[in-house]
């Protein structure tokens, strides 16, 4: 699974572009908190089934925080969030969603089990695995969504990378490297990972790319009100 270290990477990559002249230190302080929040699901794991890869890593949480966010400062007459924050930390607000989403739950969403996608209102791990291309030979080829018609009664059956359940999926973590459920004498391997291929490791070093491209720059990194 993509580590912490990677996920950072990423939203670096996403600050740079979304904050614009509020890119500085507090910012990517915040955003960086709020990246890394999400794997705190991993010590709920003792006492919920499956809760890594759930609690903290689904689309239904991020969504509602965007509505809600959304609704107080572009549609209510009188903001609470405007009058207690300077329009920087609206923004940096927005980009804390966005970061959380596009650079944490949805790089999750394409490895192992994937995540609990529509947790808490649906229970099902969703993997974003598949291809997409256009072949000579075959025409246009996609196996992302994968429908199925039976021959017989005609009906349709659509498979887009769904999975097992929260009492089923166990994704390891260092704090539960090992199903519960499942019985092994062996010591305990309690792994903390960088990056396991070169395509992340390159990413991290994008992001910090980034991020001293922007420093050069000087255009709103610093400490800013």
């Amino acid at each position: 699974m993509p580590s912490t270290v990677v996920h950072a990477g990423f939203a670096l990559l996403l600050a740079a572009g979304l904050l614009g002249a509020y890119y500085d230190r507090r910012a990517l302080a915040v955003l960086l908190v709020v990246l890394v929040l999400p794997e705190a699901d991993s010590f709920l794991g003792v006492v919920m089934a499956g809760a890594h890869r759930t609690v903290g890593h689904n689309f239904v949480l991020p969504a509602v925080a965007a509505l809600g966010l959304y609704y107080d400062t572009r549609v209510r007459e009188r903001s609470v969030v405007r009058e207690r924050l300077s329009p920087r930390w609206v923004a940096v607000a927005w980009g804390a969603v966005f970061v959380h989403v596009f650079a944490h739950v949805a790089l999750d969403w394409t490895h192992l089990d994937g995540v609990n996608a529509f947790w808490p209102l649906r229970d099902r791990f969703f993997q974003l695995n598949g291809e997409v291309l256009y072949s000579t030979a075959d025409g246009f080829v996609q196996t992302f969504v994968d429908v199925r018609v039976d021959p017989e009664t005609g009906s349709r059956t659509v498979d887009a990378g769904a999975g097992g359940t929260s009492e089923s999926v166990h994704v390891s973590n260092p704090v539960q490297p090992r199903d519960p459920d499942v019985d092994v004498e062996e010591p305990v391997d309690r792994r903390f990972p960088v990056a396991s291929s070169g395509w992340r490791l390159y990413l991290v070093g994008l992001g910090l790319f980034a991020l001293g491209a922007r420093r050069l720059q000087g255009d709103g990194v610093g400490d800013g009100e």
